[in-house]
């Protein structure tokens, strides 16, 4: 039976986790479920599940559990020998390329972004110019990982035919 799955959770890999903790709590006001934990290759049932995610040879990673305001879940994690890629937008390569979060103060949210250490990556746009309210921002976290910033839901957003013509 196909019916429409909740979302539960992303991954996102990060160079420094302490500082992708206090980034995601102070920006974006997400919350600590479980705080910075390091994992390690062993025969515990973490470990193993781990040796079937990631293979041989990973050895050690750290881990933070967040929660969105709509109990979404965002695991950080720091791998051993973490690097930021030079380009961390190949958006014409196949996986995720960014997440999205809503904000009805997008500018005020970019802004928080920066001055904590993230890029903005655009200026913000409107969907509808002068018919509706619709705006978006492409930023980055300090980490090069790329977050959108929608004003009003997505369904709300696309439902109107966000890309111009007659949605009829």
């Amino acid at each position: 039976m196909t019916y429409p799955r909740s979302f539960s959770h992303i991954g996102i890999s990060v160079t420094d986790l302490d500082r992708a903790v206090e980034f995601y709590t102070n920006t974006l006001g997400w919350y600590v479920i479980m705080p910075p934990t390091e994992i390690v290759a062993d025969d515990s049932a973490i470990g193993e599940m781990c040796n079937d995610v990631f293979g041989d040879g990973w050895e050690r990673f750290r881990i933070a559990h967040l929660a969105t305001g709509d109990k979404i879940g965002v695991e950080l994690f720091e791998f051993k020998n973490a690097e930021k890629p030079e380009n961390n937008f190949e958006y014409w390569k196949t996986g995720v390329f960014h997440f999205c979060v809503q904000d009805p103060d997008v500018e005020g949210l970019a802004k928080k972004i920066v001055e904590n250490g993230g890029k903005q990556r655009m200026p913000v746009r409107h969907y509808f110019p002068g018919e509706k309210p619709y705006r978006m921002v492409y930023c980055e976290d300090p980490f090069g990982n790329l977050i959108e910033i929608y004003s009003h839901s997505y369904e709300l957003t696309y439902s109107a035919g966000a890309y111009g013509g007659d949605p009829a």
